[in-house]
């Protein structure tokens, strides 16, 4: 039997990239998966649009084993996301074990904004990354946990980023996914006592179609940049898949409701778990020796295996690199 046969789940913003790549391992892992975005099918004739589309991420669900339904829907749009949970709840008996909070509609946006402060951006520009993102995440948590509250189970996985806690990509940005890290802690509070788990996950440096773009419009601008050098070099990259096998082992956990209301690093829980990723490789975590060195040292990064694997805690971080508010 499979990890989650029988288990019913929803991944939103599905189409491409990081969604696509989650839904595909709870696939693999059994699930019913619930996909959501606003192309169904495939039809861009844009040289500049990244394809992907519900009906392709169904397909590679299928393949891996799954039961794959799409839902073609905007969620900025809460009437549309309202009927979705209505959908499930009548399909699925009211069962719904495993939401995944990833829709996400900002990386245009922030491509654009690159190498601007925030002053110098149009103000809309905190509404690309936190109406779809951060807002659409709490939308479909109400509603799941109006599911799950009934059954006295189940699973909210908030998709958020290291930008959370350091600098990344600006002040609208950061400030969206320390959002998301709060609404996760906050929620955890609430549903611990119907044994209902809510967890913050922090993928590292995923090859998405859209941020192997950002990389190297980022590269092309800024070449004597060390980091963004590592970008465009790939180094630590993991594929999609990797957070999606790391979500589908977190929901089969019976114990998991321990972990309620904090940040998971989807590299250490790969790690502890022995999963790797699609290519068969298992990046280590963004706080690793191994990472943080050689992307000061460049010259160090075709040898970061003589590093030893070792995190650096979070205090020493926040007293050095992190900028997260001080108290």
């Amino acid at each position: 039997m499979k990890l989650l046969e029988g288990k019913v789940s929803l991944v939103t913003g599905a189409t491409r990239g990081l969604g696509k790549g989650i839904a595909i391992g709870l696939g693999e892992a059994g699930a019913i998966v619930y996909i959501t975005g606003r192309r169904l099918d495939s039809n861009s004739t844009s040289s500049n649009d990244v394809s992907g589309s519900l009906n392709d991420t169904k397909r590679a669900v299928e393949e891996a084993g799954g039961i794959c339904i799409p839902v073609q829907l905007d969620h900025s749009n809460d009437e549309q996301v309202r009927s979705l949970f209505e959908r499930i709840q009548n399909e699925q008996n009211g069962q719904l074990d495993l939401l995944v909070n990833n829709a996400y509609a900002g990386v245009q946006a922030l491509t654009n904004a690159q190498g601007k402060p925030f002053w110098e951006n149009a103000p809309n520009l905190w509404d690309a990354c936190n109406n779809v993102g951060l807002r659409s995440h709490y939308i479909a948590s109400v509603y799941a946990a109006q599911m799950m509250t009934k059954r006295q189970q189940g699973l909210i996985c908030t998709i958020s980023s290291w930008g959370g806690m350091a600098y990344l990509f600006g002040a609208a940005y950061g400030t969206g996914k320390a959002g998301c890290d709060r609404l996760a802690a906050d929620m955890a509070v609430e549903l611990q006592p119907y044994n209902i788990t809510s967890l913050s996950i922090w993928p590292g440096i995923v090859g998405t179609e859209l941020f192997s773009r950002l990389a190297w419009e980022m590269s092309e601008n800024h070449t004597n940049d060390g980091k963004i050098s590592a970008l465009a070099e790939r180094y630590n990259w993991e594929t999609p898949l990797l957070t999606g096998r790391v979500i589908a082992k977190l929901a089969s956990q019976t114990n998991v409701i321990n972990r309620t209301g904090r940040v998971q690093v989807v590299a250490e829980l790969a790690k502890q778990y022995r999963l790797v990723d699609q290519e068969g490789n298992l990046p280590v975590s963004l706080r690793s020796l191994r990472f943080l060195i050689p992307l000061v040292l460049p010259a160090l990064r075709k040898h970061s295996w003589l590093i030893p694997d070792i995190k650096i805690p979070w205090s020493i971080l926040l007293l050095t690199v992190l900028k997260s508010p001080k108290t």
